[in-house]
């Protein structure tokens, strides 16, 4: 018998909504790490629910890090110096989940400077951005509970919608990404 370690949860940007997103992510099983390059926000005693807590460059940190398609990374930096050179790095990188924190105008002008430095529209595409599903969140918790929300929606394939929109069954089987009772194109799915 193997045991698998856990997905990995990395959350660049030692924030106050970071705090939310280490403890929902811990919560879901991932091993989370909190990276940020400010020494006065990057300590353990801010965030004691990360499993580590790393005061190094975003972009460099990531080019030492094993990263996998179970990986989750989340950019709450809201600062271009620190999450441009980070998402080229997370978007070339085979994780399962890239998300970004900012407003609409911020992820556009995020793609705008992510193009001209040759990041490839397949790579802009994988880009969660603004972070989380629309949940009308409002506190770094709520934020919290939006952005874990798109990343089991992103890894299991579900529609989003709420269940009562739905039809069919509410679990996707193995090998079936349309969970949720709808397919992964938003499309109800029939009973089997």
């Amino acid at each position: 018998c193997s045991f698998a370690p856990p997905p990995r949860m990395l959350v660049f940007g030692a924030i106050d909504y970071a705090a939310a997103v280490v403890r929902i992510g811990r919560f879901l099983g991932y091993r989370v790490t909190v990276c940020d390059a400010r020494p006065v926000f990057a300590t353990p005693r801010r965030f004691p629910d990360a499993h580590e807590v790393v005061c190094e460059r975003p972009a460099a940190f990531l080019a030492r890090t094993e990263v996998d398609a179970r990986t989750v990374i989340c950019v709450l930096t809201h600062d271009p110096r620190f999450d441009l050179p980070v998402l080229r790095a997370a978007l070339r990188s085979p994780a399962g989940y890239v998300g970004a924190m900012g407003s609409r105008r911020t992820h556009a002008d995020r793609l705008r400077r992510l193009r001209e430095d040759g990041v490839s529209e397949s790579d802009l595409a994988r880009l969660r951005s603004p972070i989380g599903l629309d949940l009308g969140a409002r506190t770094p918790e709520e934020t919290a509970v939006s952005i874990a929300a798109e990343i089991i929606q992103n890894r299991w394939g579900g529609s989003g919608r709420p269940l009562r929109a739905t039809r069919g069954r509410i679990h996707a089987e193995s090998g079936d990404p349309g969970g949720a009772g709808g397919a992964a194109d938003g499309r109800p799915r029939t009973a089997r």
